[in-house]
């Protein structure tokens, strides 16, 4: 947990050396308390800033090798940056998308939103997937434990809808995509504690593209912005915002990574939209902001971006202000070997089926929560078990009773109700835990003794826990901590499967506090003008835990501020 980081906090006093003679002259004479000691090359983060905050980097002109001219300079082509792109291009702007990597990267396709065309248009057969504005936002501040700013949840929950039928016209435009409605919100004639709201929407292959590995989500969304005229400029690093003498923003610094790296000046008549997706691979803030979600983290091989925080720590540069608290969207989505822990450092393997509420045992062989609800509870509930570790344990029925675990989501291993594909397929899962057999991380027996045995767990302890699971399934009522009747079954047929789990890391959450223009706001609630935030850069929507019971809303929210951002830069309305 981390305090508000402001700038005046940042380069509190009257200069850095007169600090440092300031401490070393006075707080040593204070009786024998204790003194700091002056830094030998003191720098902001010394004195009353975190030390990965630092000071945004002096670039001599003459390192400047080009100048750009645009109007509209996108920071980021990514899940925000390029409905950014698209939506200034749209309003008329002069757009240029700048990103250090060579194409996009993870973008999001599991995207949250009330009242789209396709949700709607599903009431009649399926009433329950109606949502409630009110009921959505006050959900989400729930969440959050009220560490939000109201005005940006009810935001989300006006545009979502738009900006959803926004996309679906620009993927639907030449016949290679289709935009689905996720319709499933569980089985509602046995609710557990959190209510899952069908807002998720996908985009989908069509027949004229369905072998063509080269297309998807992300390579049509900028292809359309290309053709309302955006510019795209990759492998070119973001390193600070240039302001004028009122404080607006004017452009930015960047520079080439490839060849001599030189530096260039983007200048931006309109605006900055920074969307670099927070800071989930800069090691330092991690353990700054959110220590606790690196203890049950588990590094698992995948395709990303690689988030550094640049966007956050550009904009408290500036004078911005940041979330009170860390926050991160995790999953229990990784795996460990049978001798290893999770924890930060720790390279795992990719464990999909992880997120299915069967029966989850600590390291000493004891069940110790409700397996079914919101992933990140889950996870929660392990920080305060041994090691930060637990095992999830199946057995030969786990396809049945996963279909019948009726889940939503990302994690539905089954078609919606209302006809919608889901992500990834039962068989596919199927085969990726044979692999993980094969290498050693799922492990297979006969006998609930001999899987205690290979997954390292006190036998005694762990059939006991297993058996008095059974004994509460076959009575349909989970005495111990409530989970759903539906959710309650015997694992009672061999083989039997197990495996060391921990979380799998999608993102930070928290972020740089803005407004409803998406301007980062200064400690006294006033705009950066020139400057708009989008995605993980920016903050004030989700706090201590992730919502995904609302389906896609990380996405969604990005997304519908991205487009606001670009329409507000492009425009001038704020």
């Amino acid at each position: 947990m981390s305090s508000n980081v402001t700038r005046r906090s940042f380069f509190k006093g009257a200069g850095l050396a007169a600090m440092g003679a300031l401490t070393a002259g006075t707080l040593s004479g204070c009786g024998q308390g204790y003194a700091a000691a002056t830094p030998a090359n003191p720098s902001a983060g010394d004195f009353g800033g975190p030390s990965w905050l630092g000071a945004p980097p002096v670039i001599d002109e003459a390192d400047i090798a080009e100048t750009i001219d645009t109007e509209v300079l996108v920071v980021g082509m990514g899940t925000g940056g390029i409905p950014a792109m698209i939506s200034a291009a749209e309003n008329g702007a002069k757009v240029l998308g700048i990103d250090r990597q060579g194409t996009p990267h993870n973008v999001r396709e599991d995207i949250g939103a009330i009242d789209s065309r396709l949700q709607q248009a599903s009431f009649n057969e399926f009433p329950e997937f109606r949502i409630e504005k009110k009921e959505a936002v006050e959900d989400i501040v729930r969440y959050a434990s009220g560490f939000v700013s109201y005005d940006l949840v009810k935001l989300w929950a006006d545009e979502s809808g738009a900006m959803v039928d926004w996309l679906t016209d620009i993927i639907q435009r030449d016949g290679k995509l289709v935009m689905e409605f996720e319709g499933g919100v569980g089985d509602t004639s046995d609710p557990g504690r959190d209510k899952a709201f069908a807002t998720g929407h996908s985009p989908q292959k069509t027949d004229a593209v369905a072998e063509d590995e080269e297309w998807g989500f992300a390579e049509s969304i900028l292809a359309y912005a290309a053709e309302q005229g955006a510019e795209t400029r990759w492998y070119c690093e973001f390193i600070k915002c240039e302001t004028d003498e009122s404080g607006r923003v004017t452009g930015v610094i960047a520079r080439d990574v490839q060849g001599e790296r030189p530096y260039l000046r983007i200048n931006a008549s309109k605006g900055v939209i920074l969307s670099t997706g927070g800071y989930g691979n800069n090691l330092e803030m991690m353990e700054d902001r959110q220590a606790w979600n690196q203890k049950i983290r588990i590094a698992a091989p995948g395709s990303g971006g690689n988030p550094t925080g640049s966007g956050i720590k550009a904009a408290l540069w500036l004078g911005a202000t940041m979330d009170p608290l860390g926050a991160a969207c995790t999953f229990n989505r990784a795996c460990v070997k049978p001798d290893q822990y999770a924890g930060d450092g720790v390279l795992g393997r990719w464990f999909w089926f992880g997120e299915q509420p069967f029966l989850k045992l600590n390291l000493k062989g004891e069940r110790f929560c409700n397996e079914s609800g919101p992933y990140d509870y889950m996870l929660h509930s392990t920080i305060m078990q041994p090691h930060q570790t637990y095992v999830d344990i199946w057995d030969a029925n786990h396809a049945a009773q996963a279909e019948a675990f009726d889940e939503v989501g990302c994690c539905r291993l089954f078609p919606f109700p209302n006809g919608a594909k889901n992500n990834i397929p039962m068989q596919v899962v199927d085969g990726m835990i044979e692999k993980l057999i094969e290498d050693g991380y799922v492990q297979k027996a006969d006998t609930m003794e001999e899987l205690a045995e290979k997954l390292n767990l006190p036998v005694e302890t762990t059939v006991a826990s297993w058996k008095h699971y059974n004994e509460m399934a076959a009575a349909g009522e989970d005495t111990d901590y409530y989970k759903e009747k539906h959710r309650l079954m015997a694992i009672d047929t061999p083989p039997f499967y197990g495996v060391r789990t921990g979380a799998w890391f999608l993102a930070t959450l928290d972020g740089v506090t803005i407004d409803t223009n998406m301007h980062p706001c200064d400690e006294n609630g006033d705009p950066i003008e020139g400057l708009y935030l989008t995605g993980n850069d920016s903050g004030g929507f989700f706090s201590v835990s992730y919502p995904n019971l609302l389906t896609g809303l990380a996405c969604g929210r990005t997304m519908t501020f991205g487009r606001r951002a670009g329409m507000l830069a492009a425009t001038g309305q704020a």
